[in-house]
């Protein structure tokens, strides 16, 4: 039977079909990241966020996470800052990629982000944080959309108020982690107050945290009224995430890939990164996603291990078999 729920939002003038989207995580979501969570059924995707001020800058590396594929679309370049004035100009500067929508991130719990007022540190101020969205929509033409937590602490639950002021001031859609900053990850997700958020708002509000498979998406959708679900740290290792859930929804059988099936979709992310960056940092960075692929396996510490002394093609190419070799009836 099919879930009775809608399965497109508007985002502006931007229709977005499906129930889940690949949340924005930095130094993971990178292109060949997004482009397969696209593939597997991922309804839209976000890139890593951005530092404003570097973009501002120059920074290239700043830059390069504003690049928005058309494997990837529908997509969105994601901006962290704490200056109205110079979110604004490097939301300007990010439009030039061709974003389908910009998203101002308010849910990095990173100290390195908010420690510089940036990330989930604007929900300690709902003044300044309404300020950069007027700022960042006046700049842009694209919708304009925002990553929040429930607030920053026990005492500084304002993902309410902040979610009225961002539509008064015009933001097209919000998408909420169920947790506060303090919090980070690990206490179950707050979803009294992504209802909350919904109640208070006639936006699409996007739910996010444990959504891990249909079941849990299903669970969050019913129990905060949310228009669409967002799957971040689930899809690491696990860009098939996406399909299980849209098969839930569907009403669908869903046959999970084989061992062999998710061993050349892994081979294949890291042979895309190697095109999309430099070489060497794709290696280096293969290493934590090729280990998330381990999860779950027989060996799985030894094959980790060996993740973690990846350089080359050829070392993926042997950790593969070694992950057949311990798994054969997977």
């Amino acid at each position: 039977m099919r879930y009775n729920k809608p399965v497109m939002i508007e985002i502006g003038k931007l229709k977005i079909e499906g129930v889940v989207g690949l949340a924005p995580m930095a130094g993971v979501a990178d292109r060949a990241m997004r482009e397969l969570c696209r593939a597997y059924g991922a309804a839209y995707t976000v890139g890593e966020l951005a530092s404003a001020r570097g973009i501002c800058l120059g920074d290239r590396r700043s830059a390069g996470y504003l690049s928005c594929s058309d494997a990837a679309r529908p997509a969105a370049a994601q901006l962290f800052g704490a200056d109205p004035d110079i979110m604004a100009q490097a939301a300007e500067k990010a439009e030039r990629f061709e974003p389908d929508f910009l998203d101002i991130n308010m849910g990095c719990p990173a100290p390195k982000i908010a420690g510089n007022g940036g990330g989930s540190a604007l929900m300690k101020d709902p003044e300044l944080a309404e300020k950069i969205v007027r700022a960042v929509i006046r700049a842009v033409s694209v919708p304009v959309t925002v990553k929040m937590r429930t607030g920053w602490d026990e005492d500084h639950r304002t993902a309410v108020e902040i979610a009225k002021r961002c539509e008064a001031a015009g933001v097209a859609a919000i998408t909420v982690h169920g947790r506060t900053r303090t919090q980070m990850y690990a206490p179950p997700v707050d979803v009294e107050t992504i209802r909350a958020v919904k109640n208070a708002v006639c936006l699409p509000v996007i739910g996010n945290g444990d959504v891990r498979d249909g079941k849990s998406a299903k669970a969050m959708m019913d129990k905060t009224g949310c228009d669409m679900v967002a799957v971040g740290r689930a899809a690491m290792g696990n860009p098939f995430v996406f399909a299980e859930i849209n098969a839930f929804f569907a009403g669908e059988p869903y046959v999970a890939p084989s061992l062999p099936e998710r061993l050349a979709v892994l081979k294949r992310q890291i042979a895309l990164m190697g095109v999309y960056k430099d070489p060497h940092i794709a290696m280096l960075e293969a290493r934590k996603h090729a280990a998330w692929y381990m999860n779950g396996l027989r060996g799985a510490a030894d094959l980790r291990r060996m993740c973690g002394e990846i350089s080359s093609a050829d070392d993926v190419e042997r950790i593969c078999e070694k992950a057949l070799e311990l798994n054969p009836e997977v």
